[in-house]
């Protein structure tokens, strides 16, 4: 049996591998035709999209070719808890099944591994909090111990703790072979353990770091490999965007002045040249964070260039920075953290001046020349001609980014120049069984489709509500009316629900409204996210308010969550400029806005807030979908064709009788319900 699709079904059928050695597995056709698809489109080298809906498997149904067919194999994740969930519970099982022998690795992003150089540069910081500081005690004495010096081993290191940046590295502000810490580095241990393997799981933004630095002819991080696996592929686009944009932050440039004064301590009598531009930079920093505090908090750049006291700001803050590259020019030599700093400072000179400029001038920046000096366009980034510059304001920064509108084309390239196969897959890549709006985003060219829908038992599982009598969601009393609408079934279901919005202010306003619910409250924003999601499964009645991160990648199986409540249809805020530029762009191409991405993206999105709801085949759920715009409007059945087989009911009395009982009452199961 030579054929990797033949041996893949073998080792997924009853009696075989998974079933007798995996305890809890049983064979799924679902599974199996999704599988033997990926086996076929490794073998074939080609390209395939699949679908699969909640349920499928799809994680043993490309874990297996990938273990079976004898090639080096890249699976890429969407996110890191993904990532490690992946490689420390699901690899593990289905290799020791299998019996494969193979070489495994896990490689993430250098911000996730411990910096030996830079937290023994940071023993001299003042921190911000005792916290922060006992934090920094804990890594410390974990640097010791530590054999891969991946900061998730330290469970109690909150994701938002402002160490993190202090004792990891970036690609601008590594030291590289002149560290005197290389021969332990433990980003160059990760990155030797992945070339050496045979199967690597990486994550989307790992993947698409290398992609870029290979754009830019620097050689890559992930060795070459015959097929690349993407889970969660639906994320791809947005943060392909992300990485062949270029941008600067306050964030960057408060560590360019801090590390360039951190770095005196290293060279006598450096100080006298270093101390003022970087405190000048500080200060000009915080005078343009002051200055764009009346501005909207994202905005393009046009908006932030017509406000007169931002454009002084970014002068005196474009003269700050080159005043402090060119301090740290003629120290480049004396030490190679004062080189680093040196062209860091540099870089970004030439991204502040690229973002102030028109498109299609791209200026460069040589400390050593005149304020004035302008080199040949550079190799960063991509056509800004392609691109819309825009601006966003943090808590207690602000980003200038510029964002191609476009990444299907180098995309396409990096899949062309790889001769590898490529396989996208996620529960949320079609709108309505159509993958013609993900293949243009992803740059794919009549690849092979394949749509395999959730084998859950929806007309018995689930059921879903539309409310009566909502006002247009624009309107003043939408919120409350919505709430009012939800409350019965709350009270049916005896909490036990998410009410995902989609934007922070409703999120917000609701929890004002329902602070005096008789169950257990979680609001995203007041813990980090596993634990307000722990809390709440051990809650067992918990009522969850999630905006945004909570609306993909959340796992509560079980009874503690049997309700998903969504606001509105998910339709990008309009004003985002990145979305009006895209908008322009199909105009401009003779498209139709809103049909060609709005619409779509859209229908993407509502299936993944969907897809919390039912997790196993034991789960039962009802999902509520609150937008009167559903049956309202032509485009909502775009929406509903989109979602599982769903029994759909407008009665909160079919509601009441699904947590009565064990099924839908009969009446419910038709498609259109009055």
């Amino acid at each position: 049996m030579d054929d990797l699709a033949d041996r893949t079904r073998a080792a997924l059928a009853e009696g075989g591998p998974l079933d007798v050695g995996l305890e809890g597995y049983s064979p799924r056709a679902a599974q199996a035709q999704l599988a033997e698809a990926i086996a076929e489109a490794m073998d074939a080298k080609s390209t395939l999209v699949a679908e699969a809906g909640t349920g499928t498997g799809k994680t043993y149904a490309y874990l297996v070719p990938a273990l079976l067919s004898g090639q080096r194999v890249i699976i890429s994740t969407g996110t890191r808890a993904l990532q490690d969930q992946l490689y420390h519970r699901d690899l593990p099982r289905v290799r020791e099944a299998l019996g494969a022998g193979l070489r495994t690795a896990l490689l993430k992003g250098r911000a996730n591994y411990l910096c030996q150089y830079r937290m023994e540069q940071a023993k001299g910081e003042k921190f911000a909090s005792r916290d922060v500081s006992a934090q920094f005690q804990r890594v410390v004495a974990w640097s010791g111990r530590t054999m891969r010096g991946d900061l998730a081993e330290l469970a109690d290191l909150p994701e938002d703790s402002p160490l993190w940046p202090m004792v990891t590295s970036t690609a601008e502000n590594c030291l590289g072979g002149e560290c005197p810490f290389w021969s332990e580095c433990f980003v160059a241990k990760a990155r030797q353990q992945a070339q050496a393997a045979d199967l690597v799981v990486v994550n989307h933004h790992l993947l698409l770091a290398d992609l870029a630095i290979k754009q830019e002819g620097f050689g890559e991080i992930l060795p070459g490999a015959a097929a690349f696996v993407l889970d969660e592929a639906h994320q791809l686009p947005e943060l392909a965007a992300q990485f062949f944009g270029e941008g600067l932050g306050s964030r960057q440039l408060m560590d360019v002045a801090r590390d360039s004064l951190a770095e005196c301590k290293n060279v006598t009598a450096s100080l006298a040249s270093v101390m003022a531009p970087a405190r000048n930079l500080e200060h000009a920093m915080r005078e343009l964070r002051l200055a764009m505090e009346p501005l909207p908090q994202r905005a393009a750049q046009s908006r932030m260039l017509a406000h007169a006291p931002a454009v002084a700001a970014l002068d005196l803050l474009e003269h700050a920075l080159v005043e402090l590259a060119r301090g740290l020019a003629p120290l480049a030599d004396a030490s190679p953290g004062f080189g680093t700093c040196a062209n860091r400072a540099a870089d970004l000179v030439h991204r502040l001046r690229t973002w102030r400029e028109k498109p299609g001038s791209e200026p460069d920046f040589d400390p050593q020349a005149d304020d004035d000096a302008r080199m040949p366009p550079s190799k960063s980034g991509s056509d800004p001609g392609f691109s819309v510059r825009w601006y966003e304001l943090t808590q207690r920064g602000f980003v200038l980014q510029r964002t191609p509108l476009d990444v299907s084309g180098p995309l396409r390239r990096y899949r062309e120049q790889s001769r590898a196969a490529w396989i996208f897959t996620s529960a949320t890549l079609a709108v309505a069984g159509d993958f013609t709006h993900i293949s243009k985003r992803l740059g794919l060219d009549e690849p092979r489709e394949l749509l395999q829908p959730s084998p859950f038992d929806w007309p018995n599982q689930a059921l879903c509500y539309l409310p009566r009598g909502l006002p247009e969601p624009n309107s003043r009393d939408y919120l409350g009316a919505m709430l009012d609408a939800v409350w019965p079934v709350l009270e049916a279901s005896k909490g036990r629900a998410f009410l995902l919005f989609t934007s922070h202010r409703a999120l917000r306003e609701a929890a004002e409204q329902l602070r005096d619910c008789p169950w257990p409250l979680f609001v995203q924003g007041t813990a980090p996210r596993n634990t307000l999601l722990e809390q709440f499964r051990a809650s067992g009645n918990g009522v969850l308010l999630g905006a945004a991160s909570f609306w993909e990648g959340v796992d509560v199986a079980g009874e503690a969550l049997s309700v998903v409540v969504i606001d509105r249809l998910p339709f990008a805020a309009p004003d985002d400029p990145v979305l009006e530029a895209k908008l322009d762009a199909v105009r401009r191409e003779g498209g139709n806005p809103f049909r060609d991405e709005q619409l779509p993206q859209a229908v993407i999105a509502l299936k993944q807030g969907v897809g919390r709801l039912i997790r196993s085949h034991l789960d039962r759920g009802v999902l509520v979908l609150c937008d009167p715009r559903l049956l309202g409007k032509s485009y909502g059945r775009l929406f509903l064709d989109s979602l599982p087989p769903f029994p759909r009911t407008r009665m909160i009395e079919d509601v009441q009788d699904f947590f009565a009982t064990q099924s839908p009452p009969a009446h419910a199961l038709q498609d259109d319900p009055p």
